[in-house]
């Protein structure tokens, strides 16, 4: 079967040019996809100024890449940075990238709704990047997929959509970069264009003027990390008597040798190790989820239960907290609701309230009082906030 298409053109009722399920089934970690005027007259919701007013905070992860083209040699700083740092770089071939935006920018954070079809607790960040006029971070790969919205100004994208790409990495750089790139495709985006990108696909994107990109990536832990994380918490809930055991052991003729039967039972033991039920595997996920690659934790607020409803009846909606990436499941004794890696029961009605998303006056209004002080006391834990909606 051919590819299917690799640019298409949306609109404001398709912004992906097409429905989220052809999306999903022909191109979603399969295929990368080119998505001209995904956003009709994009405005880019903040400046390179504001970026670079993030970008000096202690909270944001930030960095600046910079090359010199006549040497070709990369150089990495890592913020947060001084205003006067600006001040002192050259007219071109730099970037400025700060990651978690949207936990920051509540207009950055809007942004998610183009991937809304997309299951949250899959989305990891918003990452912006600021690029003087050749501004570039190289040749590289990602292991994740991720959306690239062209901002403000003209980007340069080159791709290799090709099978088996060459992805050896250069040595002498201080990021990863690869050593050979070719390109098969090559785009210039504009204001509104939108780039998707799935998992191992090298690109390369220069800037041709000044030129703002905002990055919607997806969470993708490795193996290693889930193992890791797994094992860990698995292994305080194993029983002391689960041990290696060898009640078929025969007769030896090589007291060092390690043998095959040895090995088996290894592999038993490990797999009985791990072999968690549905509602205990879950428990996991969603702790891990709901902390995985977090850059702060929710804060807590002081706020009564009344005045929360007062809000409410002034207009207030209550909606998930700036960067906090709640999930939900179904235990064995009802729903389940999970945030800064911690794990709370919840009543059925405020987990279809939390399903809907904003929570308004007339949704409190219908929640019996039990799932009111729930969601009263999320707003406190800083899992939810209360936002003015004029």
């Amino acid at each position: 079967m051919s590819a299917p298409p690799i640019e298409v053109t949306g609109s404001a009722r398709q912004p992906l040019g097409m429905p989220a399920a052809t999306f999903l089934r022909s191109y979603w970690q399969k295929h990368p996809l080119l998505i001209r005027h995904a956003f009709p007259d994009f405005s880019c919701p903040l400046s390179p100024n504001d970026l670079a007013g993030l970008a000096c905070m202690p909270e944001a992860l930030s960095r600046i890449v910079r090359l010199d083209r006549k040497r070709d040699r990369w150089q990495l700083d890592n913020g947060p940075f001084e205003d006067s740092h600006f001040q002192g770089l050259p007219e071109r071939d730099w970037t400025l990238l700060v990651q978690d935006v949207d936990r920051f920018d509540p207009d950055v954070a809007r942004l998610l709704d183009f991937v809304s079809f997309l299951p949250r607790w899959r989305i990891d960040d918003v990452m912006v990047s600021y690029a003087a006029p050749g501004g570039s971070v190289g040749a590289h790969v990602d292991q994740y997929d991720v959306f690239l919205v062209q901002g403000l100004g003209q980007r340069r994208w080159q791709i290799d959509a090709r099978p088996g790409p060459a992805l050896g990495f250069r040595e002498d750089a201080p990021i990863k970069l690869l050593q050979c790139f070719e390109a098969s495709h090559d785009w210039v985006l504009a204001p509104g264009d939108v780039l998707y990108l799935p998992p191992g696909v090298p690109h390369f994107g220069e800037a041709l003027d000044e030129c703002l990109t905002l990055s919607i990536g997806m969470r993708a832990p490795s193996a290693g990390e889930l193992l890791a994380a797994f094992a860990a918490e698995r292994a305080l809930a194993l029983p002391e008597e689960l041990r290696y055991a060898d009640p078929d052991l025969a007769p030896t003729g090589d007291r060092g040798q390690l043998d095959a039967a040895a090995l088996k039972r290894l592999r038993q033991i490990l797999a009985s190790a791990i072999d968690a039920p549905d509602a205990e595997l879950s428990a996991f996920f969603g702790r891990f989820l709901s902390g995985y690659r977090r850059a702060f934790r929710a804060t807590p607020r002081r706020i009564t239960q009344a005045r929360i409803g007062q809000q409410i009846e002034a207009g207030a909606v209550i909606g998930e907290a700036p960067g906090m990436r709640l999930v939900r499941d179904s235990g064995p004794e009802g729903p389940r609701l999970y945030g800064d890696g911690e794990l709370l029961p919840i009543q059925p009605e405020t987990a279809a309230a939390l399903a809907q998303g904003a929570i308004d006056r007339s949704s409190w209004t219908a929640l019996p009082e039990t799932a009111r002080k729930e969601l009263g006391t999320l707003v406190r834990r800083g899992w939810l906030v209360l936002e003015q909606t004029h």
